[in-house]
C-alpha cells in the first residue's frame, strides 16, 4: 500500500514528510507506458506532488507542480490534493536516454535546462505561482531550491524510483525535511551532518525501511513524532461529462467541422490516458448545447 506520514521532531523546530508510492507510479508508468528515464522523472515529481499536496489546508485545494524544459522529454505535468490523490504525465513519454555517469538513469538529461512552476489553488480569485530555474533537472535538488528561494523553507528533499529489469517499477518514495524559522543553529547543523551521512532513497527502500523507518534514519534521535498517515493512490477525476463540458467550451464553429467530418471522435485524457469515445449524434447533442462564438 503506498501511504505518505506527517511529522514533527526537536520540539516542532522540524516538520517532516515520507512516503512510499511504487504502486502510484507503476500505475502512471502502466497508463502512459513510459520509457524507464522519464518513469523516474515523473515518478520523483509525483512522490513530491504527493507529500506536498500533504501540505495543503483546505480539502479542495490543489497543487500542480510543472516542468517546462528543452531536454527531450519537453515537460512534466502532476497535479495533487491534501487526500493523498495525485496524477500525472510527460510531453514526451518514450524518451530513451544512455546512462549518466554515475551509471544511473538521466533524468537531468531528460529535462536539461527549464522552469519549475508550482501552482497553488486554493479556491482564491488567483492562484499563487512560484517559478525557479531547474537546477539540475533531477527533481528533488529543484524542489529543495524551489522551497528555499519561493518559500524561504530550507528543506531536504529526497526522492527515488528504482526500475526492475523487465522495466516495471521496484521501488518509489520520498522525504521532504524543512526547518522551522525557529529552529536553532545546533539543530541545522546536526541535521546537515546527518543528511550527509544518509544513503539514496533508493537503497533505503530496497533495504525494506518504509516512510517511518526512512524518517526514523534521519530524526530517529531527535524525538521524532508522526502525526498523520495518508493513504496515496493514482486517482484522475475525469469522466466522460467532463470531457462533453471541454467540448461544449470549444464552440459551435469546431463542432459543426467535426459533425461534417462524418465520423465519431475520441478525445483523450492527458492525466490518466483515458480514451472518451463521442458519436456523431452525441456530438449533435454536444452541439445543441454550446454556445456561438461571438
Amino acid at each position: 500500500m503506498d501511504y505518505m506520514i506527517r511529522a514533527t521532531a526537536a520540539d516542532a523546530q522540524i516538520r517532516a514528510f515520507a512516503a512510499t508510492t511504487r504502486g502510484l507510479v507503476e500505475e502512471a508508468r502502466s497508463r502512459h507506458e513510459t520509457s524507464p528515464v522519464v518513469t523516474a522523472g515523473l515518478g520523483r515529481l509525483m512522490t513530491a506532488g504527493v507529500m506536498m499536496g500533504g501540505m495543503l489546508k483546505g480539502d479542495n485545494d490543489l497543487l500542480t507542480l510543472q516542468i517546462q524544459c528543452n531536454g527531450p522529454v519537453k515537460g512534466m505535468t502532476v497535479t495533487a490534493d491534501a487526500a493523498g490523490h495525485v496524477k500525472g504525465y510527460a510531453i514526451n513519454p518514450q524518451v530513451m536516454l544512455p546512462p549518466n555517469k554515475q551509471g544511473k538513469l538521466d533524468v537531468g538529461g531528460m529535462c536539461d535546462l527549464g522552469v519549475l512552476s508550482v501552482i497553488k489553488d486554493m479556491g482564491l480569485k488567483d492562484p499563487y505561482v512560484g517559478q525557479v530555474a531547474l537546477t539540475t533537472g533531477e527533481i528533488a535538488e529543484d524542489i529543495t531550491y524551489y522551497f528555499a528561494t519561493s518559500e524561504q523553507v530550507p528543506s531536504s528533499v529526497g526522492l527515488g524510483v528504482l526500475m526492475n529489469k523487465d522495466n516495471t517499477v521496484r521501488q518509489a518514495g520520498g522525504f521532504i525535511i524543512q526547518l522551522m524559522p525557529f529552529a536553532s543553529e545546533e539543530l541545522m547543523e546536526r541535521l546537515e551532518k546527518r543528511l550527509q551521512e544518509l544513503k539514496p532513497v533508493t537503497t533505503l527502500l530496497e533495504e525494506g525501511k518504509n516512510p517511518e523507518q526512512l524518517l526514523t534514519e534521519i530524526l530517529g534521535d531527535m524525538d521524532l513524532v508522526i502525526t498523520e498517515k495518508t493513504e496515496c493512490s493514482f486517482h484522475c477525476n475525469c469522466d466522460k461529462d467532463r470531457i462533453e463540458k471541454a467540448l461544449i467550451s470549444i464552440g459551435e464553429k469546431e463542432l459543426k467541422e467535426m459533425i461534417a467530418e462524418g465520423k465519431p471522435i475520441e478525445v483523450n485524457c492527458h492525466f490518466c490516458n483515458t480514451h472518451y469515445a463521442f458519436t456523431i449524434e452525441e456530438l449533435k447533442d454536444i452541439l445543441k448545447r454550446a454556445k456561438p462564438i461571438r
